[in-house]
Parts: structure tokens; sequence; C-alpha cells
């Protein structure tokens, strides 16, 4: 260092150094003695300045004797006397060249030893004899700053920007600090920084901009008026770096800054409205921080001055109209007083109106106009508000493109309000689309990013909300580890601690709802009283807390039955009422929590009291509820439960009618959950079935049960999620009602969603393409884009990035997205004349016009009250069948001993796993070593027998076919088994009497086929036609050693066998084995031609039936993908493989296996098994099979190939073989399992 310096202390600090809980003495510091400063060597006082509850500043620079080797400073408390004692080596400071990264500190020695004190300080070091470079270069350098930034302007290019900074940073290093111009290049520099800031959000950026700010304030003399410049700039970096990091010292400091700026002015000062503007939302963000209601008085008052300050047509006014706008919607959300919303609203509006469309703050004040909106709903419910919110945050989206700072803000609001018009109305896209804003919000937001931790408890609620809808426990899992991550990040005392808390609670009561783990609920009461603890009194938000409280403890009540817990539970949802206002939004949905709680201590206690109490809160909660609210299905489930409850315990008929009108009431509204809508309909037919059996409105209650399971099962959700069993039941009462055509009706609208809405999407399109050849192309399209999307899998979230869960979320809203659009076209379609019933379910008349020629098609319904079966035939009315002696106990013990035999003899993989052979496996597809032990030798026997006596024989005699002279007719007629529930496991196609006295059984008298629906057989009568003689022909596939499956050997026998004979044949036939055979390979020869035949394994997937599967030697073949190749002119599949035709018992109405899959991706015909198969007698069924098509058939001459014979064909072969066996349990599983479906 030169012997002739300037010395200059600078940021000056004291800071309570000891632990909080050690010591709590008060401490309030108010001056700084120096003894030995340049100006006053006798000694000087300095105010300091509190800016936390432990720690005080000196602001500016104090400038010292480089003669001293030690100054003397003394603390002073606010009663005047000295309170510590600290000695600073200055001659350690000048030999480190003033240049200590980190500055400098010390250990305060106190009067009172227990209180703790370090000071710290910079030291800057001003040579006096320095000379400058040349002020010309400096000026140069001033003004190249302003062309490259003139050039930055016209350009745009940021690489400009940059320069601008830089030769800025040139310019402040070239003047000396004694320089009269060094302020104002400072300045300059850390205006260019935060513009910087404002373009990238870089962090760097607003630190180092707030440095030479600090400096450029420092260096400017308190009467020069430029001071009040360089404070606000100052106080708004501080801000602005607040909003970026969340330290609450950066704003504490801001208001303070901005205060000095407020006391230089004097009333009437232009600069005023300004800067009491920023004053204002700086006290404003402090109490979005600390939740200090005062700091919040003082910011209206400031704004509210600022506005009236500031002249009508000042550019200032609409960002004074926005800030007061954005202080009235924060207190509304302290106070729920609907006056301040209002307030809020009519600022922020006439702020929007009175800033020009490419004003860059337009965007901000479109954003916190939708807040407001949004919060004003939230309050009222009124519909106009949220519609105006969302609109208002679109549109301030896209003034902020891809890259800019305030990207993730507006995101996070737009999905905020998206996420509460999904509370009002129910639809789904809403919540996709909220969930996928929200998402992009946090992939924008910077780590450390003081609004992340919101963006996640957002994003957390939106998880949740769809999982009250989805019932996905992926959505419950994230939201919980969403809602995790961001109270991790908040920090302690933040004001939105309290709403994450009970954000949290909730999530874990949902959790337990579905789980009942005793663990989930015991999460979720303390996370909830934390927040009801929290929240202050008087906070708008307190009673809904309570009520979430209160639920939290009627629901563990429900699992531990701890009085003390629904005690507690009914007090706090009181205790919530009471704090609401009768015109609050929330008001419906506390009624129904105490409803909820005083039923739960009904049941406890039996006191009709609360039984009462319940009904009237659920009462008020329905009367209430606004029209069209999507809440109203469930509230009013509730109150009829509860009637019901009453109407049992008292026997009060008025009770028991009422409870039946409410159950009608919430099933019929228009809008809301599909699936409670659902629960109130089956509910409303239950109690009318049981208590009024004759009542027409019966079949009304089941109607609206029946179209409500389509739509719970609607194009919104991927095929794996669509499932009902609901139509078994309806069609059981309408057997009782003796209305035969409505239990066809029903089976047909409920059964088999999957593949009939997968088949819709594939009709043919000639006769619009007549009309609107337009309009039938974007049918064509729109569908094809939903047949691949409703066949996609859903992905888990588990262990995916935030990028991959956003191409997830992308993936499901572009669904619900396509979804829309087909409902509206075919909107569009059915309001053209003779289009009326396109792509609607087949009416019965429709259905009976299509039924073949020959044969019948028989439908079974089985249900625990009753089982019968419907027999259709051309020509003729539908004829019921009742079949008393069958029932749904019969057929579970049926199916239970068959499926334990098979088990036993090792025919069925279990699981649908696939296991690999062991030493001495025998070669057959799944066949697997009996296990050790015993079972009875004619399991298979009694099965049969049973189900010829019960189900079968009473339907061929009702039919008149057993009675018919076979040497006159010996054509055996077709029959289309269509059965439901649990008899879609047992094979009736072989039902008989097998033994060595006599033998009688369905073979005898029919030839059987089985479809998933009606319309499945109907719809290829209607659209019967040859098959195409460019395609017709016959492609082979035999795969013996598939990976992780035993060896099957004799697929290749089989294989080459067929292929041999159709050559023989004249057949077009193709031949690809092994891995020879690749998965896409395999789907190009399907599309080239008509019929296939696989030998070799197969996987069935209950879980995800498009995932079952073929299992080749190069990769598996699923049925999604097949689907997705749209095989437009396949005719027959023969499914030479184990187990493709059995599903799984809890989707037994969806007939979800490969057979019925094959048919939904086009196939009109399908051979398959029902379990697995050996080598030896495949091989012999598939030979005798196409040798009876070759003999049979048409199309061998021109090479063609035909399946339409291949039910015969089928029959002809398992009677081939069942004649060489003899009649044991052993033998007849040899042939039974074969099965044809289709045409």
């Amino acid at each position: 260092m030169t012997s002739k310096n300037r010395l200059c202390l600078t940021e000056i600090a004291i800071q309570r150094t000891e632990a909080v809980i050690e010591y709590r003495a008060n401490l309030n510091l108010t001056e700084l003695w120096i003894a030995g400063i340049s100006t006053s060597p006798g000694g000087q006082c300095f105010v300091l300045t509190r800016v936390g509850p432990r720690r005080w500043e000196r602001k500016g620079s104090i400038e010292i004797s480089d003669e001293l080797s030690s100054l003397v400073c003394i603390l002073k408390a606010e009663d005047g006397k000295e309170a510590g004692l600290v000695h600073l080596n200055v001659t350690e400071m000048k030999e480190s060249d003033g240049n200590s990264q980190n500055g400098f500190s010390q250990e305060v020695r106190m009067r009172d030893a227990k209180v703790k004190l370090g000071i710290s300080w910079n030291l800057l070091c001003v040579p006096i004899e320095i000379k400058p470079v040349s002020d010309e270069d400096a000026l140069r350098l001033d003004n190249f700053a302003i062309e490259l930034y003139r050039r930055y302007m016209q350009s745009g290019h940021p690489a400009e920007f940059d320069k601008v900074i830089q030769v800025q940073r040139k310019a402040v290093e070239l003047t000396p600090l004694t320089h009269v111009r060094l302020p104002h290049r400072l300045a300059m520099l850390g205006t260019s920084l935060m513009d910087s800031f404002g373009r990238t959000g870089d962090l760097l950026s607003v630190n180092e901009a707030i440095t030479v700010q600090k400096r450029a304030v420092e260096l400017t003399p308190g009467d020069n008026p430029i001071l009040i410049h360089r404070l606000t700039d100052l106080g708004l970096s501080l801000k602005h770096r607040f909003g970026r990091t969340g330290s609450l010292s950066d704003i504490s400091e801001a208001i303070l800054v901005q205060r000095r700026a407020e006391e230089l002015l004097y009333d009437g000062h232009s600069a005023l409205p300004a800067i009491l503007n920023n004053l204002g939302n700086s006290l404003r963000r402090r109490f979005e921080y600390t939740g200090d209601l005062s700091d919040l008085a003082e910011a209206i008052i400031s704004l509210e001055k600022a506005v009236k300050l500031t002249p009508a047509g000042h550019a200032d006014l609409p960002g004074a109209l926005n800030s007061l706008g954005s202080s009235y919607g924060r207190r509304f959300g302290v106070t729920g007083a609907l006056p301040d919303i209002n307030m809020a609203i009519s600022a922020q509006g006439k702020a929007v109106e009175l800033t020009p469309e490419h004003h860059p703050s337009l965007g901000d004040m479109l954003s916190n106009l939708g807040f407001s909106m949004q919060s004003r709903f939230q309050h009222t419910g009124n519909v106009p508000d949220i519609t105006g919110a969302i609109s208002a945050h679109r549109r301030a989206l896209k003034l902020r493109p891809e890259g800019h700072p305030n990207r993730g803000s507006i995101l996070t609001n737009l999905g905020n309000s998206l996420l509460a018009r999904f509370g009002r109305d129910g639809d789904l896209a809403d919540v996709s689309e909220a969930i996928l804003m929200l998402q992009k919000a946090a992939h924008c937001t910077p780590a450390g990013h003081s609004i992340l931790p919101l963006v996640l408890k957002h994003l957390g609620s939106a998880f949740l909300r769809r999982f009250d809808r989805s019932e996905n426990l992926d959505d419950i899992f994230e939201a919980i580890a969403t809602q995790q991550k961001a109270l991790a990040l908040l920090p302690q005392g933040h004001a939105d601690m309290p709403s994450l808390l009970g954000g949290l609670g909730t999530t874990y009561m949902r959790l337990f709802e579905r789980t009942q783990i005793i663990e989930d609920i015991d999460k979720a009461i303390p996370a909830n009283q934390k927040a009801v603890e929290l929240t202050p009194p008087g906070h708008a938000d307190l009673p809904l807390r309570l009520s979430n409280l209160g639920n939290a403890f009627s629901l563990r009540f429900e699992k531990a039955k701890n009085v003390s817990d629904i005690i507690q539970a009914v007090s706090a949802q009181r205790g919530a009422i009471e704090l609401t206002p009768e015109a609050h939004k929330d008001l419906p949905t506390m009624l129904n929590n105490l409803g909820i709680a005083c039923k739960h201590r009904f049941d406890n206690t039996g006191n009709p009291a609360d039984l009462d109490e319940a009904i009237a809160a659920q009462k008020r909660s329905v009367a209430l509820t606004p029209d069209g609210h999507a809440d109203f299905s469930f509230r009013a489930r509730n109150l009829g439960k509860f009637l019901h409850v009453r109407f049992i315990s008292g026997g009060d008929t008025k009770d028991l009618e009422e409870s039946i009108g409410v159950y009608r009431l919430g099933a019929t509204c228009d809008i809301g959950s599909p699936w409670e809508r659902l629960l109130g309909a089956v509910k409303w037919a239950q109690l009318l079935r049981q208590y009024h059996p004759q009542s027409p409105e019966i079949l009304l209650a089941f109607d609206v049960a029946v179209h409500l399971g389509a739509l719970k099962a609607g194009l919104e959700h991927t095929v794996q999620g669509r499932y009902s069993q609901l139509e078994t039941k309806a069609a059981a009462a309408a057997f009782e009602l003796d209305r035969t055509d409505k239990a066809l009706e029903w089976l047909e609208q409920g059964r088999c969603l999957v593949w009939s809405q997968l088949n819709n999407l594939r009709t043919p399109l000639d006769e619009l393409r007549i009309h609107d050849s337009e309009l039938a192309q974007r049918v064509s399209d729109l569908s094809q884009l939903l047949e691949t999307a409703g066949s996609s899998r859903v992905s888990s979230y588990s262990g995916m990035s935030l990028s991959e869960k956003l191409d997830v979320e992308d993936g499901a809203h572009a669904h619900l997205k396509l979804a829309k659009e087909w409902d509206d076209l075919l909107k569009t379609v059915r309001a053209i004349p003779n289009f009326e019933s396109f792509l609607k379910p087949p009416s019965i008349s429709t259905i009976l016009h299509h039924i073949p020629d020959e044969g019948h098609i028989v439908i079974i319904n089985v249900d625990s009250r009753r089982c019968d079966a419907i027999a259709l035939r051309a020509g003729l009315e539908p004829l019921h069948i009742p079949l008393p002696d069958f029932t749904f106990d019969k057929g579970k013990r049926y199916q239970g001993v068959l499926g334990d035999r098979l088990r036993h003899e090792g025919l069925r993989a279990r699981g649908g796993d696939v296991t690999g052979p062991t030493e001495g496996d025998v070669p057959e597809r799944s066949f697997r070593r009996a296990r050790p032990g015993h079972s009875s030798d004619d399991t298979l026997q009694y099965v049969l027998r049973c189900l010829w006596v019960e189900v079968v024989k009473p339907i061929l005699t009702a039919l008149g076919v057993m009675e018919v002279d076979r040497q006159s007719q010996p054509r055996l007629p077709r029959i289309w088994w269509c059965p439901t529930g649990i008899l879609s496991f047992l094979p009736i196609h072989a039902a008989g009497i097998y033994d060595r006295v006599k033998s009688e059984g369905t073979l005898d008298y029919v030839v059987s086929s089985y479809i998933p629906n009606v319309a499945a057989l109907t719809d290829r009568v209607k659209n019967s036609h040859p098959v195409d003689s460019i395609v017709a022909g016959l492609f082979l596939t035999s795969q013996p050693d598939a990976p992780n499956a035993s060896s099957i050997p004799g697929t290749t026998q089989e294989v080459r066998g067929i292929h041999s004979r159709a050559i023989q044949a004249g057949t077009k036939v193709l031949k690809v084995e092994g891995s020879a055979l690749s998965v896409d390979s395999c789907l190009k020869h399907m599309e080239e031609f008509s019929s296939v035949h696989f030998a070799c394994h197969a996987h069935q997937n209950a879980a995800d039936p498009l995932q079952s599967s073929f299992l080749l030697h190069m990769g598996c073949l699923d049925l999604a993908t097949i689907i997705r190749s749209n095989l437009k002119k396949a005719d027959l599949a023969f499914l030479s493989a184990c187990q493709t035709s059995t599903g799984e018992e809890k989707l037994s109405d969806e007939a979800v296996h490969l057979a019925a899959g094959m048919l939904a991706a086009g196939y009109r015909r399908v051979v398959a098994t029902m379990w697995s198969i050996g080598d030896d007698h495949a091989q012999r069924v598939a030979c005798d099979f196409y040798e009876y098509i070759w003999k049979h058939g048409e199309g061998a001459s021109d090479g063609g190939f035909d399946g339409s014979k291949s039910a015969y064909a089928l029959h002809h072969a398992t009677q081939q073989l069942r004649l060489c066996l003899d009649t044991s349990d052993s033998s007849l599983f040899t042939w039974v399992p074969f099965v044809h479906f289709g045409y």
C-alpha cells in the first residue's frame, strides 16, 4: 500500500452470535462511537439501524486516519449506556491491502458477558495521489456504451447487451474513486445489470447490481437530488433479489432504503408517487413472507397516496393502480372481506385498460388481475370470475415467452385458476392442463428461487385433485412427494407455511381413505393441527383448515373407533361453520363435513339427535350448492344415505321416499364426477328394487346408471382404465320386470366397453363420405389419433425426471383435447339428417336387423339374485329363457374346482408368468409337470355335467335344437355364446355328460362360437364382404424358443406341416420361424396376409390387457401394437398358444383376453385356447382344422384363403381328437380348451 491513502470503513454490521435458546436478554443498539476518524480525531458518533431482531447496520462509509494503528469502537444502547467495546487493528487492515474477500470481523467485549456480539466491516483503500488514466478514455467508453445500447435496441440480440455491461465495467474501472463521475458510472452499470437480470433472471447480475448501486449511493452527497433516484434503484434491486432468493434481510433493507428516499422528498415532489409505490410494494412483499398485517396496512396507505398523487394520464398510473389492487387482494386473503377484493379487481382492471398492448408490464398486470378474479371466485363461486381469470392468465402467458423470468409465476397462476375451475365443473381437461402448466412452471423456475416452494405446493394440490377423480395412486404419491419437497424448501416462519401444511395433511387423508393404513391418517392429523395453530385468528382460511382437521379426526375415528376423535371432529366442524359467512362458497363443503362427522357419532352413540343434526347440516349443504356444481351429486348422495339410515332406525317412510328422491337428483344432475353420479344411481336403483320391486322407475334408475358406467369409461381414459359390471344387475332387474328388451339393451351398452370403443374408432365411413368427404376425413383422422392414444399405456411417475413427467402430462392433456374434439365432431355429424345415430350404441332394432340368417345368439346373464338367458334369431323377437337351476354361487364353485384342478395339472401358468424350462419338462405350451398331491379324477366331468344340466340343455331345449332330426338336417346349426360374469371362465361350449354308458353334450347339437358382445357379431354381419384377393392368404410363424419361456419344439413341426399342405392346396402362404421374425416384420406380414397362425407362447396381462402379448424370439408383440396397426383386411387368426381366451376374474365382463383383443384389432374370427395345450394335440387339431378349411372353403383355387368356415372346421377338428380319446378327465382336458370367437 502506498504511504498516502484514504481509508474508509464500509458495510459495518453488528450481529448477535449467541444461540437464540441460550440467552434472551433484550438489547437494542442505537449508536457506534469511533475515536480516530479523519474529520474528528477525538471521536464521533454514528447512528445504527436495526435491520433484524439480532442485527444492526451502519450505512455508508466512514473515513479514518491513515496515521493510526488502531481504532476504539464503542457500542451504545438505547438507554445511552455503553454496551460493548472493541479495538480494531488498522495496521493489519492496511497490510492486507484492504483486499480481504470476506471483509473483516471481530468479537466485541460486552458489559453483559452472556451477550455475544460480533462486528464486521470492509476496508476501502483510496490512493490519494493516483492519476486517472485519462478522463477522455472513460468518456469515450461512456459514449461507446450508449452506441452499443442503441444497437441492442435495434437488434434485440443479448450479446450486444452483454457488451454494454462489459464497456460500463471498464469505464468504472478506469475512473478514480474520488472522480465526480464515478457515482454516475456505477449507477449506470447497476441499471444495466438489473436490465440483464430482468431478461435472464441471473442471480449474479442482481448481486453485482446491488454492490455497485450501494457504492453509488455511498459516493453521492446527501444534498445531491440524484441521491433519491439512486436510493430508488437500490431499493428496487434489493426487492427483486428478495423475489429471487426469499432473503428477508433484502426486503427489509429495501424498505429502509425506500423510506430514506421518501424522507428526502417534500410534499408535491414529482418523484414522490413513484417512491411511495415502491415502498408500498416492498411492504406488501414482506407481508407475504411474514404475514405481519402492520406491513400490509402501511403498504395500502402508501399505495393509496401514490395513486392519489399520480395525475390522470401519467405513465406511472397503471403501475400504481396494479400495486394497490394487489395489496387489496392480499388483505382480502386474510380477512375475506368482499369490498377488498372488489376494490382489487376494480383497480387492476383499470390498470390493464390504461396499459398499451405491447407495454412490458402488461403481462404481469393481467396475471395479477386474473389472480384477484380467481380469489373472488373462490369466495363467491361466481363463474364469470374464473372464466375471466383464466382468460387474463392466457393473455399474460402470450406476453411472457420462453426464457422470461416471470413466465413461471404466470404459468403458476394459470394452473391454479384451471384447478379452481375444475373444482367447480369437474372437467378433467382443466386439471390435466393445470398439472401441465404447474409442471412447466416448476421446470422453468431456477433452484433456490423463492417462488419454487409455492409452485410445488400448487402442483401437489393439482395432483391430489386429479387423484380424487382418477383414483390413480401415482397421482397421490406424486402429490405427497411434491408437497414434502415444497415444505423442505420453504423457510421457517413463512406466511404460506400453514397453507402448505394443510395441503399435505389433506393429501395424507386422501391416501388413508384409499389405503386404510393408520400411519397415513396419523400423519394427516398433526399436519392439519399445525396448520390451524399457525393460522392467525380472523384469517380467511382458518375455517377451511379447521374443517380439514375435523375431517382427519373423523376418518381416524372410522378406523380406530376412539371416541375422543369423533368429539374433536364435530367440535372442529362446528367451529369452522361459525367462522364462515353465510354467502361463502365453502360453506356447503363445511356443512357436508359436519354432517359426515355427526353421522359417525350417531354410529357410535345411537343418539337420534346426532343423526338429526347430520341430516339438517346435509340438507343445508345441498340447498346451498349452486346449480351445476361438481360436488352436488356427492352431497346429495350423503344426504340420501343419512335419510335411509334414519328410515331403518325410525321406520318413517317419509325418510325412505326422500332418500330415494335425493339419490335420483344426484344421479340425474348434468355436471360432476361420473363416479359419484354412478354411485348415486346404483343406490337409487337398489332402494327401488328393494322397497318398490314393481316400480317402473327402476328402469329409469338403471338406464341412468348404465349410461354413467359407459360415461365413466369414456374416451378421456385410456383403454386400460375402463371396466364395468353394473349391467348384469341392471339386466336382472329388467328380467324381474319382464323387460327382456331392456336387459338386452343394457347388456350391450355396458359390456365390453374397451373393445366396443376401439371398434367404434375404426367404423366404416362410406355413407358419410358420400354426404361430406371432408367431414368424413376429419372423423377418420381423429379416430386414428384417438385409437393410438386410447391403446397407449400410462407410465408410472416412479423414477422419472421432471422433463419426463412433463412429456407424460403433455400426452395425457393432448389425449383429453382429442377426446373433446371427438365429442364435438360427433355432435356435428349427428346434426346431419340421417346421421343422428352415428357411432351411438346400436338400438335393439338395429341389433335384431343384423343377426346372422342362420343360428342363434345366446346371451347369458349371471347375477347374485337370478340367472337368465336371451336368445336372438333372425326375424324373431328376443326369447327370454330363465335358468332357475343355475346360480352365481354355483358358478363360483365350478370355477374354483376347475381352477384348482388346472393348477394341480400344471395347465395354467400362475399369474400369467411364463417360466423357463427345467430338467424333464414336457414340451408343451406352458405345460408344467403336475404338482405332487391328489385331486378328483372327474373334476372336469363334474363341471361340464353341471353346466349341461343347469345352463346349456335348458337353453337348447327352449330353442328346439335338440328336437331336430339330424338325418334330415345333418348340418349342425351355429350358436354364438355371449356369457357374462363367472360363466366367462367356464367351457359352456363343451358342456355335457361324458361317461362310458352315455355321452351327450353341446357338440352333438350345435357348432359353438363365442362373442364378447352382440355388436361384435352384428357389425361383422353388417359389413360382411369377401376377403380382398390381394391379401387373401395365410401367414404362419412358429416360435419354439422364446426368451424366458419353456421350449416348444412341436410348434416347428406344426407350422411346417400346415405350410406344406397350404402349398399343395395352392394357397398364398408365407412361413417365418424363430429369430428370423422381428416384431416389425411380423406386423408387416399381418398387413399382407388376411389370416395368421401363431404357434408360440402367449402372455396375458390382466392388469393392463393391451399389454398381453405373443412371445417371439426377437421380442413381444402386444395387443396395443397390433391394434394401432389398424388391420382393415384381417380375416382369421389361429392362436395356437396357451391361455389366449380366458380373461381375468375381476374383469370378466370385459372379455379381456387375446382372442377378444384380436377381434378388436380387426380380425373377423379367432381360434384360441382356454388353457395350456400339449404340442402333439395342438398339431393334430391345427392340421385337421386346415384340412377342413381347404376341403370345404372357398378361394383356394385362386391362391386365396377364406376363414368363413372356421367355426365348423374347429368343431370338426376337436371332434376328431375327441373320438380318439376316452371320456376321462385327462382326455377332456386335451380337446375342451379349443374355442372359436367371432363370425
